[in-house]
C-alpha cells in the first residue's frame, strides 16, 4: 500500500525553507525588528543580541555525563532544494491564489499549497496521491541547473547534527541509497540492510520504505548498544487506509517496546494534517514509551487540536505563538500523557521550537542541564540559518516578546525579557519551564533541517537521571 501515496518533502522546501532563502523578508519580520528598537528605548544602551550571544556562550556547559552512542531512525532521503517559484515556472505553472490542501493530486494542488504557505512563511509537508505527476515534478526539480542536494529526512538530519561530534558514535537506519551515502558524515554507521540500490527517487523511496526500516533498526539496536535512541518518520503513514495505518501503529509501538527500558528515546515529530493518525499516536501507547519529544509550533497546534487539548479551538497562530498558550498545551501534554504518580508512562521532556523563541518543559527529578540545551538549541538556530560558526549579532535580530505571561489561566506571573540573563525558569505543579528568545537571522542562508538541528542540539546537551 505504500505506493499509493508519496511524500511531498519537496513542497516542505517550496514553502517555508525555499521562501527563507529569499533576501526580501516579509513585512511581519520586518516589522520584528521594533522588538530591539523598544528595548533600546527602554534605556540600555548595550546591544540586546550581543548580550544574550555572550550569555548564551557562559550558560552553555556540558553535561556531566554525556552521551556516546546515538542511534537514529527511520526516515532518510535527499533534499532537493531550488527556489519554489522558478520549480512552479519550469512546470508550466502560473501564479494564482493559495490554498491548502491536506493531500496533493495535481500540480494546481502543490502551486496553491505552495502560495499558501510562502505567504504565511511557513513550512510544510503533504503527499502526493498521484504518482506519475510526482515522478514529473521530481524529475523536473532534480535536473533543475540550480538544484542542490542535501541530506534528508528527520533521522538522517539528526543523525548528521549529531555525528558532527567526534567523540559520538552514530548509527542511522532508513532507506539510504548511493547519493545519501556520498552525502553523509563519516562517522555515521549505515547498516547493510539499511542500503538501498537507488535513491535518485528519493521523495518516493523515503515514504515507501521508510517505516518497513523500523524493525531494521530496532534489530541492529542490539548489536550497536545505544545509549540513547533518536526516533523519527511516523508521520509517513499518513495516507494509508485506516486498516494499514491502525497496523502498522502496533507494529511501531511494538518495535519500540523492545527497546531497552534504560535507553531513552526521543520522538521527533513532524508535519502532519491527519488528526486521526496524530490521536492515534497519542492515545495508542506511543507517547507513553518514549521519554522525550521535539516538535515547532504546528504540530503542537495539530496535536492539542486532534487530542481536544487546551486552545484547541484556536485555528491558527496569529504572528508569534503566544508564550502562554503554547505553555498550557505543553503542560497538559505531560500531565495527561506524561509520567505523574498515577501514570506509568515514560515521556518527561518536551523541546519545543519556533521561529522566535524555544521552550524546554520537563518533569521534575529526570532531566539535568536543561538551561544549556534550551539555550544550544537557541543558538545552533542562529549560526545554521545565518551559516556561521559563531552568532553575528550584526545578522540576527530579535523578534521574541519583551514580556509575556507563563500561562493564560488566572494567576499566571508575567516574565520581563532580560538579555543578559536570556534563560528565564518557571514551574507549574511539578513541571520545570525554560525558555529562551531566538536570535533570528536576517537573511536566512541555510534553513533545510534547522528544526532537526535544534533538537539534536539540545539532547547532546541534556542528561538524563537513571531511573
Amino acid at each position: 500500500m505504500w505506493h499509493k501515496s508519496v511524500c511531498v518533502a519537496l513542497l516542505a522546501l517550496a514553502t517555508g525553507y525555499v521562501f527563507l532563502l529569499d533576501p526580501d523578508l516579509p513585512d511581519s519580520v520586518v516589522k520584528s525588528l521594533s522588538g530591539s528598537l523598544l528595548y533600546l528605548l527602554r534605556g540600555d544602551l548595550g546591544s540586546p543580541e550581543s548580550s544574550m550571544a555572550a550569555a548564551w556562550d557562559a550558560l552553555i556547559t556540558q553535561p556531566a555525563k554525556q552521551w556516546n552512542r546515538v542511534a537514529v531512525g527511520v526516515n532518510a532521503c535527499v533534499d532537493v532544494v531550488l527556489s519554489g517559484v522558478k520549480l512552479l515556472q519550469a512546470l508550466g505553472l502560473d501564479a494564482g491564489d493559495g490554498q491548502d490542501h491536506s493531500v496533493l493530486r495535481t500540480k494546481t494542488d502543490l502551486k496553491e499549497a505552495f502560495i499558501h504557505f510562502m505567504g504565511k512563511g511557513a513550512a510544510a509537508e503533504r503527499f502526493f496521491s498521484d504518482a506519475e505527476s510526482f515522478h514529473q515534478i521530481a524529475q523536473t526539480a532534480s535536473e533543475y541547473p540550480t538544484a542542490q542536494l542535501y541530506v534528508g529526512g528527520n533521522a538522517a538530519l539528526i543523525g548528521q547534527k549529531i555525528a558532527m561530534n567526534p567523540d559520538l558514535k552514530v548509527l542511522l537506519c532508513g532507506p539510504i541509497g548511493p547519493k545519501l551515502q556520498e552525502l553523509l558524515d563519516e562517522n555515521v554507521i549505515v547498516p547493510a540492510e539499511s542500503m538501498q540500490e537507488f535513491d535518485e527517487f528519493h521523495l518516493i523511496l523515503e515514504y515507501r520504505a521508510a517505516m518497513n526500516m523500523l524493525e531494521v533498526f530496532v534489530s541492529s539496536l542490539v548489536e550497536f548498544q545505544p545509549d540513547l535512541v533518536v526516533l523519527s518518520g511516523l508521520h509517513m503513514m499518513e495516507g494509508q487506509t485506516k486498516e494499514m495505518r491502525q497496523k502498522r501503529l502496533l507494529e511501531a509501538v511494538a518495535s519500540i517496546s523492545d527497546i531497552p527500558n534504560d535507553v531513552p528515546v526521543h520522538l521527533e515529530l513532524a508535519s502532519m494534517t491527519d488528526p486521526a493518525l496524530m490521536s492515534e499516536i497519542i492515545h495508542k501507547q506511543v507517547f507513553p514509551l518514549v521519554n522525550s519529544i521535539g516538535l515547532n509550533e504546528q504540530e503542537l497546534l495539530f496535536l492539542t487540536q486532534a487530542a481536544f487539548g487546551p486552545h484547541a479551538s484556536l485555528a491558527s497562530w496569529s504572528g508569534v505563538p503566544d508564550v502562554g498558550v503554547v505553555s498550557d498545551i505543553l503542560f497538559w501534554i505531560l500531565k495527561e500523557h506524561g509520567r505523574t504518580s498515577e501514570m506509568p508512562s515514560e515521556l518527561t521532556r518536551i523541546h519545543f521550537h519556533t521561529l522566535a523563541y524555544h521552550l524546554l518543559v520537563t518533569v521534575d527529578g529526570y532531566w539535568a542541564n536543561q538551561v544549556a540545551a534550551v539555550a544550544a538549541g537557541a543558538r545552533v538556530a542562529g549560526t545554521q540559518a545565518c551559516a556561521t560558526k559563531s552568532i553575528d549579532t550584526s545578522r540576527v535580530f530579535l523578534k521574541a516578546p519583551l514580556e509575556f505571561a507563563t500561562s493564560k489561566m488566572e494567576g499566571a506571573s508575567r516574565i520581563s525579557l532580560n538579555p543578559g540573563e536570556p534563560v528565564s525558569e518557571w514551574h507549574r505543579d511539578g513541571i520545570t519551564f525554560h525558555y529562551t528568545p531566538v536570535l533570528v537571522c536576517k537573511n536566512p542562508l541555510q534553513t533545510v533541517g534547522l528544526g532537526d538541528a535544534i533538537s539534536a542540539e539540545g539532547l547532546l546537551y541534556s542528561e538524563i537521571y537513571p531511573h
